[in-house]
């Protein structure tokens, strides 16, 4: 009778088992190095687990974005490719304008550029940087060039002349100078190549002012011993002859160029001490009987000038004792009209 009451007992479990066969269970397991995703499905007689595994992507081997070296845009580029690029343009010529000319500079014979070391920096720095980029300016070979440079355009500054053809005036204008300032040269090509820009250059030469300009004789007298004429140049032309007496042969006027250094209005006369002819004679105060007239007009030439007379009828002869008389209207006409430092020049 046993095996009959094991009967039911069977038939029992087999309810209880088809009543759990359609039970799902899923279970989820999460690492915290990596996520890990498993998916258990239990069906009747089976059962599947499929994992899934996500990992970080490791970094781009190229400078960030926006990031720029002296300017040159070196962003989402490789490493290698943004060493050419800043090489490229640290190479690119270098205008450097003075007054309206226009010279080029090649910077890679006066300075070496550094771009693996910026672009090195700009790896790792932030984007919308602007890395500087180092530079070794080779300081003789840029003062070579600067020398060049100043060679070209400096140009000496040449006094105004006056000379003499045919008893004539001739003058030869004055030419002023340029000069370029070396130093501020030096301090602008300098700045352009550190900072890598290619903008111009621009620089002007300076005007040197000469010490003598053709102002300086615009009147000039002429002295012809041989005619008794005094003539007064507005510089190369005549504008006004006098008749004049000049000095006996044994006291003659000198020849040469000279100058007016001094100008006295109604003057005393003293006697010549160092002369024969005047021992004994004293001065003679302003007046009518004044030798030398109501004007004096003194060279540079000892002893000598240009005055009026209490003698008019000596006028037009070799008569005086080396000075140049003149009419007394005619000698404060000439007062006027000329300046201390007026060349005389005699014929």
């Amino acid at each position: 009778m046993k095996p009959l009451h094991a009967v039911p007992l069977f038939v029992l479990g087999l309810a209880v088992a088809g009543a759990l066969s359609g039970t799902v269970i899923a279970d989820v397991t999460t690492s915290t190095s990596t996520s890990t995703t498993v998916a258990t499905t239990t069906t009747v007689g089976t059962t599947t687990t499929a994992p899934t595994t996500t990992s970080t992507p490791p970094p781009s081997n190229t400078v960030p974005t926006g990031v720029r070296v002296a300017g040159v845009r070196v962003g989402t580029l490789a490493p290698a490719d943004a060493v050419a690029a800043v090489q490229a343009a640290f190479a690119r010529s270098l205008p450097v304008v003075v007054d309206k000319r226009t010279l080029t500079l090649d910077p890679t014979k006066v300075a070496t550029a550094y771009p693996a070391t910026a672009v090195a920096k700009a790896r790792i720095a932030a984007p919308g940087t602007n890395v500087p980029l180092v530079v070794s300016v080779h300081g003789s070979q840029l003062r070579a060039w600067i020398r060049t440079v100043e060679k070209r355009f400096d140009r000496a500054s040449s006094d105004a002349t006056l000379t003499f053809k045919n008893a004539k005036p001739v003058i030869r204008r004055e030419r002023v100078g340029r000069n370029l300032d070396s130093k501020l040269v030096m301090a602008r090509v300098l700045k352009a190549l550190r900072s890598n820009t290619r903008l111009p250059v621009r620089v002007h030469t300076r005007a040197v002012a000469p010490e003598v300009d053709s102002t300086s004789f615009a009147d000039v007298i002429v002295i012809n011993r041989e005619i008794n004429r005094l003539y007064l140049y507005n510089r190369t032309k005549l504008f006004r002859t006098f008749s004049v007496a000049t000095g006996q042969a044994i006291y003659p006027t000198p020849r040469g160029r000279w100058q007016i250094v001094v100008k006295w209005k109604n003057p005393w006369w003293y006697p010549p001490i160092q002369d024969d002819w005047a021992k004994g004679l004293k001065p003679v105060p302003p007046g009518p009987s004044n030798p030398l007239g109501t004007r004096w007009m003194g060279l540079n030439a000892p002893g000598v000038g240009i005055h009026g007379t209490d003698e008019p009828t000596s006028i037009g002869y070799s008569a005086s004792h080396g000075c140049i008389r003149m009419q007394v209207p005619d000698a404060e006409w000439l007062f006027e009209h000329v300046d201390v430092g007026t060349t005389v020049y005699i014929v």
